[in-house]
């Protein structure tokens, strides 16, 4: 069997198990438990915490897992990402006191506080800064204010927390992270299906299909309008100069195409949502 680590709790358990749960996998009721068989679908499941799961995935204990980016880096762990699954996006950020830093030459000598030593760590190592790295679990943007450090580097969204205790951004991205699925250096039978399957579940999130009647002369005109993966599927109408159109159209456009086509002169303009795909 496949023997895939998920997240058993946080951010990234809910999304991960839907996700699986759409790709047709068998998943736990019981929050309790710590692993979930699949003899269907030659898999078992490993509930464990998100930090961990790169170490069990890298040593060669479970052969595939869920995690983020950013615990993946942070660990050290020899685990390789191999699909980003376009959830739980963050992004990591250097911040001080407001006026004092512009640059990461300004931290030298000083000190950082973060959750992510291994990755700020690695990422000033690359950068040629050498800084004093603090390590806590949490509230890393109350450090400055309680002396523990001159600075941290934490996960940004608005910014407003950390202005709140009178910081600002500086300095350049340290990671944009999002999860991912993670494997070990050699890759595991049955990997190939996790992947599609999971792939499938993303492409039926970003796109929806198109149906729509047109008449024949301006197939090309709306070919350009909405060209699909391939290209539209075309079949024949009783009257012979319309023909019915199917088309895969990416779900953040589903109405400027419409409304596109509509002006071209296609008519009977339909969605439907795609539950399950393999390209």
């Amino acid at each position: 069997m496949l023997r895939i680590a998920v997240p058993n709790k946080g951010a990234l358990a809910e999304t991960a198990a839907q996700m699986l749960g759409e790709a047709g996998y068998r998943l736990r009721r019981d929050p309790k438990e710590l692993t979930v068989s699949d003899p269907r679908n030659d898999a078992e499941f490993f509930y464990l915490r998100p930090r961990d799961i790169a170490t069990y995935v890298g040593s060669g204990a479970l052969d595939v897992g869920i995690t983020g980016r950013d615990l993946l880096l942070d660990s050290g762990s020899s685990a390789v990402e191999i699909a980003a699954l376009d959830f739980a996006s963050s992004t990591f950020r250097f911040a001080g006191p407001a006026g004092r830093f512009t640059g990461l030459e300004d931290l030298r000598g000083l000190r950082v506080a973060t959750s992510y030593t291994g990755l700020v760590g690695a990422f000033l190592e690359r950068q040629g800064v050498e800084v004093g790295l603090v390590h806590l679990d949490g509230a890393v943007e109350t450090a400055v204010r309680l002396g523990v450090a001159d600075a941290v580097a934490d996960v940004v969204e608005t910014g407003t927390t950390l202005r709140a205790q009178g910081l600002e951004i500086f300095g350049p991205v340290i990671l944009q992270s999002t999860a991912v699925l993670i494997s070990g250096a050699a890759r595991a039978e049955g990997l190939d299906v996790l992947e599609r399957r999971l792939n499938g579940v993303l492409v039926a999130r970003r796109y929806v299909m198109v149906d729509y009647d047109l008449p024949r002369r301006l197939l090309d005109e709306a070919a350009a309008v909405a060209p699909g993966i391939e290209s539209p599927t075309v079949s024949p109408l009783h009257d012979p100069e319309w023909a019915a159109v199917r088309v895969m159209v990416p779900r953040s456009e589903m109405n400027l195409v419409m409304d596109r086509l509509y002006a071209l002169g296609a008519r009977a303009i339909f969605v439907t949502p795609i539950h399950a795909a393999r390209l």
